[in-house]
């Protein structure tokens, strides 16, 4: 299993950065990377919610991932699952507000993807690509934040 972490100090209250990050169908609007969502369920965001997100690649190349909401807790933390190729990701997001100094009012953003291989060729490439993919993987979480941090 690989684990990456990134946190992002976001200058608007965790409400806000609630809201805007959990509005899938806005997601193409301000998520850079990102060029198609869709809703596979109904209803408020939470636990069950399904969506697949179509993002362009560093390379160029196009994606398409399904998530699905398996814990959520309005509006502090939420982990979603995907299934990927050869490997299974597990992202938690956590929201913490500031409660002192300058940067009082804004939202800690806390990202955790853990990656498990799922498939032997999966395993042998997370062997070889292991710290690569780490960094690849928390470019793409960094450039969400900032995105994020750009329309809350």
């Amino acid at each position: 299993m690989s684990t990456v972490a990134v946190t992002r100090l976001i200058e608007a209250p965790v409400s806000e950065v609630w809201r805007v990050f959990t509005d899938l169908p806005r997601r193409c609007d301000w998520l850079s990377t990102v060029t198609e969502v869709q809703l596979l369920t109904t209803g408020p965001f939470g636990a069950g919610t399904v969506w697949r997100e179509t993002r362009t690649m560093a390379d160029g190349e196009e994606i398409t991932e399904e998530f699905r909401v398996r814990e959520c807790v309005v509006p502090e933390r939420f982990v979603v699952a995907s299934p990927g190729i050869g490997a299974d990701y597990r992202m938690s997001y956590t929201f913490v507000p500031v409660l002192e100094g300058r940067h009082r009012g804004g939202t800690m953003v806390t990202v955790v993807q853990d990656g498990t291989p799922t498939a032997p060729a999966g395993r042998f490439l997370a062997l070889v690509f292991g710290g690569l993919a780490a960094r690849t993987v928390e470019g793409a979480l960094r450039r969400d934040l900032d995105d994020l941090a750009a329309v809350a």
